[in-house]
């Protein structure tokens, strides 16, 4: 690759920070510069929203040694299951994934975004110490626009300025962002909050298929756990609860080994969708994460899928002698696992929409049938790691 490539990162989240650091290493001629519209004062340990990461997400960090072990809490255990019609309930359909029966330390794990950003943003601002002539952070600098040239890319942040490369790798959620080439609203709520548990097994994390949607927990240590709850966004049955009711409705609908919630946090409601460009390039940008495909939260991939978009795009500029041929094969290359996750999250999601006869029943079964059979059980939980390859 050319010795005076350049490279503009837009966002400074997960991806873009990971992606940042992995090409500097990948890349040591490479300039790149990052770009973010948070104010450089801006504490970004403090932000509390909840990140679960899979194995090959962990692995990656651990490389650029940049993962907050201390702050994470490992997944060891996926527990998936349905909640049963009141005549069946003694019949419980469910898969358990477990990480020793998989032969690797964990699963995934789970932690705050502020424990993770805060270290890549160290461990970036400390690279950029080290080599100023070829790396930079560009806080409190929002990049209005983004315009594909000849062979390049100019990049509008209040001056115009030509990079060899963009990559964006800022998404925001679903409600905020512009509708790109494939999109749809799933007319579904995600709350989103905390809540505390007796009797929760550590190191479980739990999703349970209900009659409005999925609900996951998530570990955090101790009786803590993550709480995503989704429902029809029309007929919302957790908006008109208080606390006491939504404790009694999760005690309802989980399933009986996850132990018993006792107190919840207040809820924050988020707008569920599919919102995904057709193509990762367009000329010399590049998007990955959130910026190239939001995704419902059912399967818990995209962050995960980002980080593999980073991952993938540094490994072929690597080596590859030529940027275009490089974006080529990056769009091939990431096209399984890309397409693969979005059409089963996609599937999942519309599913709790469908008023189908027998569908809960047909769930039901395919959980049954997916637990007995171990190679396909571990050749899920293997692309859950790490994607598809």
């Amino acid at each position: 690759m050319s010795a005076d490539l350049h490279i503009a990162v837009v966002g400074a989240g997960p991806c873009g920070l990971a992606l940042a650091l992995l090409a500097a290493r990948e890349l040591p001629q490479a300039r790149l510069s990052v770009f973010d519209a948070r104010p450089p004062g801006h504490d970004v340990a403090a932000d509390p929203r909840t990140l679960a990461l899979s194995l090959g997400s962990v692995q990656l960090l651990q490389r650029l040694r940049v993962w907050p072990a201390v702050a994470a809490e490992p997944i060891r255990r996926v527990h998936v299951s349905q909640q049963q019609p009141l005549l069946l309930a003694q019949h419980q359909p469910e898969v358990v994934i477990d990480a020793l029966e998989e032969g690797v330390p964990l699963l995934g794990a789970v932690l705050r975004y502020g424990s993770l950003v805060a270290p890549l943003q160290q461990a970036w601002q400390q690279a950029c110490e080290a080599e100023p002539q070829r790396l930079a952070l560009r806080l409190g600098t929002p990049v209005r626009s983004l315009k594909n040239l000849n062979g390049a890319v100019e990049l509008d942040a209040d001056i115009a300025e030509r990079f060899d490369l963009a990559v964006v790798a800022e998404g925001g959620v679903f409600a905020d962002q512009a509708r790109k080439a494939l999109n749809h609203d799933y007319a579904q709520t995600a709350w989103v909050g905390q809540v505390t548990v007796r009797g929760l097994p550590a190191g479980t994390a739990y999703e349970r298929f209900t009659a409005h949607g999925p609900v996951a927990l998530l570990p955090r240590g101790g009786e803590e756990a993550a709480l995503v709850w989704c429902v029809p966004r029309d007929d919302d049955p957790v908006r008109p609860l208080d606390d006491a009711q939504r404790i009694a409705v999760l005690n309802h609908v989980l399933h009986p080994d996850t132990g018993r919630v006792v107190a919840i946090s207040p809820l924050k409601a988020f707008a569920l969708g599919l919102n995904a460009e057709r193509s990762l390039v367009e000329g010399r940008t590049v998007r990955i994460g959130n910026a190239a495909q939001t995704l419902h939260p059912v399967a818990g991939q995209g962050l995960n899928l980002g980080l593999r978009d980073a991952f993938e795009l540094v490994q072929r500029l690597r080596r590859e002698g030529d940027v275009g041929a490089a974006l080529r094969r990056v769009e091939w290359a990431r096209a399984p696992d890309r397409w693969g996750t979005i059409a089963v999250t996609d599937f999942l999601a519309r599913s709790f929409t469908w008023s189908l006869p027998g569908l809960g029943t047909a769930r039901a079964l395919a959980l049954a049938a997916l637990q007995r059979l171990s190679p396909a059980k571990s050749l899920l939980a293997r692309q859950m790691m790490f994607g598809r390859r």
